[in-house]
């Protein structure tokens, strides 16, 4: 792909987030791209929206869990960017039409002190660089359509990465955690919609252990000379199947001892 197909898939993404309408698959309009260009569409969007004054607060990492990876045929997570606009309150309702097609993960939220950055980074670095750790629920969504009507082709990981890996929203919980004050990788969550189980799962999901994300992400950002900043929120990946949210969705992800985290979809 050429830097002018970069700019022209992002602007099309946009697009679609404004007006609520996805559009194809880039693989399909683009069958060569590759995981570069896909990054090279996301910094795009990532300009885009700084000129638009937006501001990044922080990074979401994706395809953590093998069962995913599987499913889309990689062997490494995906990451994207969290922007201001995209935070909501613990226990707020999601204005209707916001999104296209909703969808949410439980995830564990890590909240930085200290920057993060090189490919050298390690996991001391990521506990010293903490400030807390949180209860999380990351909303999805997709300006890409997720099968193409024609061919019945799916989205692949250089659709998803291309659309901010495919993310929307962060609620972070109002519990806060010193990151060695629990093993991670045995926090998990009980995910209802409308007073029903839909998901479980446990920390362990996320690389065997959510840190083992955020070292991952830290380095794969060096690739890009980008860093970690302090205050910056990172969503560590989820450990649950997405759960769709149509209009009138309550949906509470129940971390026990770790806290809680409620959001609902107007």
């Amino acid at each position: 792909m050429t830097p002018e197909d970069h700019a022209q898939a992002a602007a099309d993404l946009l697009d679609a987030e404004a007006s609520g309408t996805q559009i194809g698959l880039l693989t399909k309009r683009h069958p060569e791209m590759g995981m570069d260009d896909a990054y090279a569409i996301q910094n795009a969007i990532y300009r885009a929206k700084l000129e638009q004054g937006r501001s990044v607060v922080g990074w979401k990492i994706g395809l953590t869990s093998k069962a995913m990876q599987y499913a889309l045929n990689i062997d490494i997570p995906d990451s994207g960017i969290l922007f201001d606009d995209m935070v909501f309150e613990h226990g707020a309702a999601v204005p209707n039409g916001r999104f296209i097609q909703p969808r949410i993960e439980a995830e564990i939220a890590f909240v930085m002190k200290a920057p993060l950055a090189g490919a050298e980074v390690t996991r001391a670095d990521v506990l010293a660089a903490t400030d807390y750790v949180a209860p999380s629920i990351e909303i999805l969504d997709t300006r890409i359509t997720r099968v193409d009507a024609e061919t019945g082709k799916t989205r692949t990981v250089f659709d998803t990465i291309s659309d901010n890996a495919a993310n929307a929203g962060v609620v972070l919980g109002p519990q806060r955690h010193a990151v060695d004050v629990f093993d991670l990788r045995w926090v998990g969550a009980i995910t209802s919609k409308d007073g029903e189980v839909e998901e479980t799962g446990l920390g362990a999901g996320v690389l065997n252990d959510p840190v083992e994300s955020v070292v991952w992400l830290a380095r794969r950002m060096a690739g890009y000379s980008q860093s970690i900043e302090p205050g910056q929120i990172i969503l560590s990946g989820s450990f649950i199947r997405p759960v769709e949210c149509p209009s009138g969705s309550d949906i509470m992800a129940d971390f026990g001892a770790f806290g809680s985290v409620d959001i609902s979809f107007a």
